[in-house]
């Protein structure tokens, strides 16, 4: 039992083509790779803070941390809201649901002076949260935006 795929009148000898076409299939995966590789870096949210650099491991945790931001100018940002430097301890306590082993990450900007963010950190511990740490960045890597 034979089928004829083509028609035997018209005279042309090209067999039909068994090949798919993958080229539109490409052409999207590289489009949405472009988008996301656009839009990754503009997710990342936080206060423009100019971060020093050091080397050392990242540290991962469950939940994420309460970001405490001290800024050029020296004001301060709890997770990107702007506070008054005596509102700092009832919002970290409202933030942190009154949990005292809940991650606090200080990020303070180059160039302010050390004392600001070590006052900081000492109010903070005194207020009896006992995981706090200064967040720096990577040799290389940049976070301002």
């Amino acid at each position: 039992m034979a089928f004829a795929l083509r028609n035997q009148d018209s005279g042309s000898d090209v067999p039909p083509m068994a090949d798919m076409n993958v080229t539109p299939l490409v052409d999207v995966m590289l489009v949405l790779l472009i988008v996301f590789m656009v839009a990754a870096p503009l997710m990342a949210v936080g206060v423009p803070v100019d971060l020093p650099k050091v080397q050392a491991k990242q540290i991962n945790d469950q939940k994420p941390p309460i970001v405490v931001s001290i800024d050029s100018a020296g004001s301060f940002f709890v997770d990107q809201t702007a506070i008054d430097s005596d509102q700092l301890l009832p919002t970290l306590t409202s933030n942190s649901e009154n949990d005292k082993e809940r991650r606090i990450h200080v990020r303070g900007d180059r160039n302010i002076n050390y004392g600001k963010v070590m006052e900081v950190m000492g109010l903070i511990n005194s207020a009896g949260f006992t995981k706090v740490a200064l967040v720096a960045e990577a040799p290389g890597q940049s976070t301002i935006k």
